[in-house]
């Protein structure tokens, strides 16, 4: 049997890669390729094409990148006729995967989405193209399930994939304050674009940490000059890659962009302050479009403001001190962030959720067969 699996972005290669784990024990003969990152090729895929050629966020760095990005589709769309596999499974990164679902399903092949697109926050419209196109949908988050029973649309919910990624479970012991010897780690993202609006500012909130250890968790995708810039002058801040949940875990605070990193940090327990800065036009694009409460998956779950969010002009060094200092030194808050941690961790469905994935995946083609 052959497998499929597209992924486009670092978060997406490596939920693929434990799914991956998974499903080769379930299928030792089947032939998986992908499209993802060194995770996924890790673990047994061959890779075709690397997430660092198609993660590109925002309005105005998806026009600006739209031959890059047709030229991506064009290589996906011909790779799947000329080698049919049975079974394509989509990794979240709705705007090219929903686009090559229609494709493939057109070809024959079963689809499986894994990690369902955030349709719940905007472009709701979507859900169509995913009754429509998708056979199976295996969600992470726990409010999911009844979004989809709206449309009489049933869907499978595994669990977040983040609790296998980090090890974690009820037996598993955190570091002690004793132990943190790192006072804030920063996480600007893994896109360059964001890197380039975020890191600046973040850095600069060091020097008025002086006496405080500043660690960047650097993307290992992006070159290294990227972050050598930003830190220029500033001694206090140290760039580190490829241990970004150690740092995570050694930190007793942190400063992330909006996105995956905010619910690891969580997960890991480090206190945090989650912030958003991108082009200027795609931000005012998000806003007319954008319809949740929250832009931090941690308040989105929790549906309340477990940790403070500073979007577009809000941040700036002012404003990210003033939350920083309270991080710092207010045990209240920090053990505040600490127990809305607790509740995230028990809504999220406890560990195994790659596991369950892959007997979802199992199941279905068992029953359903390999084409249609």
């Amino acid at each position: 049997m052959k497998f499929l699996l597209l992924a486009g972005e670092p978060s997406g290669d490596l939920h693929g890669a434990n799914l991956l784990r998974h499903l080769k024990k379930f299928f030792p003969d089947g032939a998986f390729y992908c499209f993802g990152g060194d995770k996924m090729a890790a673990n047994g895929a061959h890779l075709l094409l690397h997430y660092r050629e198609m993660a590109f966020m925002g309005f105005w760095e998806v026009i600006s990148n739209l031959p890059k990005i047709l030229k991506n589709l064009r290589f996906c769309k011909n790779w799947i006729s000329k080698n049919r596999p049975d079974v394509v499974i989509f990794i979240d990164f709705p705007g090219f995967n929903l686009r090559v679902a229609e494709f493939s399903k057109k070809q024959g092949c079963r689809n499986i989405y894994y990690i369902s697109p955030q349709i719940w926050a905007w472009k709701e419209s979507r859900v169509y193209q995913i009754i429509r196109n998708i056979d199976l949908m295996i969600t992470i988050l726990p409010f999911e399930r009844d979004f989809y029973r709206k449309y009489n649309y049933e869907v499978k919910f595994a669990g977040h994939p983040l609790l296998d990624a980090l090890y974690l479970d009820k037996q598993s012991v955190e570091k002690s304050d004793a132990d943190k010897d790192i006072d804030v780690v920063l996480l600007p993202g893994s896109r360059l674009q964001e890197v380039r609006h975020i890191l600046p500012v973040m850095t600069e909130v060091a020097v008025h940490f002086p006496d405080r250890k500043f660690v960047v968790a650097a993307a290992p995708n992006l070159p290294d000059e990227i972050f050598q810039l930003c830190i220029k002058g500033k001694s206090n801040v140290e760039i580190i890659k490829e241990k970004t949940y150690e740092l995570i875990r050694r930190s007793k605070a942190a400063i992330v962009t909006s996105g995956t990193a905010t619910l690891e940090t969580a997960l890991l327990g480090t206190p945090l302050i989650v912030v958003y800065k991108g082009n200027s036009i795609s931000y005012w694009i998000a806003r007319q479009l954008v319809k949740v409460k929250y832009i931090s998956l941690i308040n989105l779950i929790l549906d309340h403001p477990a940790v403070p969010e500073l979007i577009q002009y809000q941040v700036t060094p002012s404003k990210i001190k003033e939350h920083l200092s309270m991080l710092l030194t207010d045990p209240k808050v920090v053990e505040e962030q600490h127990q809305n941690f607790s509740r995230l961790h028990k809504l999220l469905g406890g560990s195994g959720a790659s596991q369950r994935a892959a007997i979802f995946i199992k199941e279905y083609i068992t029953e359903h067969g390999k084409q249609v």
